[in-house]
């Protein structure tokens, strides 16, 4: 029995791709890639998907390549810092890594010619393919009529006339096609590349900039909160509901934790060179965002390590607040008025 290797994302164009070749008798083996550029997605439903249809799927970590892939892209960025070519090379390569290892017979991409602009036009597509390795062994279903023949069709591993020739952006072919296959539970298309997002992207920059060092754990905090920059070695994170709060929490050893005791609150995260003044503006921005903001000041709570206190702060101003948000919006970080307003506010 032929076999094949899927890229399988949280879409429906590489479901419906795999659910092409699985009619053609192929056993496909699906590989899900993880990187902590993903909007959040629910693995349970590609699980799910996986066992109704009669497929397997393997995760895979590349989140350490990945970063180093962003930070320095051979084929440079889209739009915004998204690397795309480069994804896609290091996907493919990850899967050809895998196809050799269970002897496979190619890769299956559900890729539709045409719908993204940097990396789906037909050139791109096959320089891709080359780069990584795999050259005519990356099979694309929803558009194989209108790219040229791979090795499993020439091999007749594959039927060319059960393929199809989707192109551009629209989605109507594929939900006709979903409800061929009674594909009625599949994930949203709208999820995609944090790298895509101008505010992710700055906050993204402003961590590459001023932390050389980041980690994996870095990276995964700039998807919640409300971002500050303090100083170069300083950054402070509020929480903006619940379940970042909560998550916040969970990170007291990263730094110190700030929140006002009393009233609804966010939690406060600093993180990096905790100096006195630091935590009094760290304080002042999460009186700011309490429901103590229209007090004069405010008690709040610092819980430094083991050590507990409280500090007697105003709420932070909107000017602060603009000058110290790392957001993509124009302002002038820790411009002199912002110096002045926290040495008369806390020095």
């Amino acid at each position: 029995m032929a076999k094949a290797v899927a890229l399988f994302s949280d879409g429906l164009d590489s479901t419906l791709s795999i659910l092409i070749i699985l009619k053609q008798n192929i056993e496909v083996k699906a590989l899900k890639f993880l990187t902590p550029f993903e909007h959040t997605f629910s693995l349970e439903v590609l699980f799910l998907i996986a066992e109704k249809f009669g497929f397997e799927v393997k995760l895979i970590d590349l989140s350490e390549k990945f970063i180093e892939i962003v930070k320095k892209p051979k084929f440079g960025y889209g739009k915004n810092m998204n690397p795309c070519i480069d994804c896609r090379i290091l996907m493919l390569k990850e899967a050809k890594a895998f196809m050799e290892d269970i002897m496979a017979d190619f890769i299956i991409s559900g890729e539709v010619l045409g719908q993204r602009p940097m990396s789906q036009r037909k050139n791109i597509l096959y320089c891709i393919d080359k780069e990584a390795g795999v050259k005519d062994y990356v099979l694309r279903p929803l558009s194989a009529k209108l790219l040229r023949i791979t090795i499993p069709e020439v091999r007749g591993i594959v039927d060319r006339d059960m393929l199809f020739d989707f192109r551009g952006s629209s989605r109507k072919p594929q939900m006709r096609l979903a409800k061929e296959f009674v594909l009625k539970e599949y994930p949203a298309p709208a999820g995609g590349c944090l790298l895509t997002e101008p505010n992710y992207v700055y906050r993204l920059k402003d961590l590459f900039t001023y932390n050389s060092g980041s980690n994996l754990e870095d990276i995964r905090l700039l998807r919640i909160g409300r971002h500050f920059r303090y100083s170069p070695s300083c950054k402070i994170i509020i929480g903006r509901d619940k379940d970042e709060n909560e998550e916040i929490c969970s990170l007291s050893d990263h730094g110190c934790l700030v929140t006002v005791e009393g009233y609804g609150s966010p939690t406060a995260l600093l993180l990096g060179d905790v100096t006195d003044e630091a935590l009094r503006v760290a304080a002042s921005l999460c009186a700011r965002y309490s429901d103590a903001k229209n007090l004069s000041e405010v008690d709040v709570s610092i819980k430094k390590g083991d050590d507990r206190f409280v500090l007697k702060v105003p709420p932070a101003t909107n000017e602060i607040i603009e000058n110290l948000r790392i957001e993509l919006k124009a302002h002038a970080k820790n411009s002199s008025k912002t110096k002045k307003w926290i040495k008369s506010s806390f020095l």
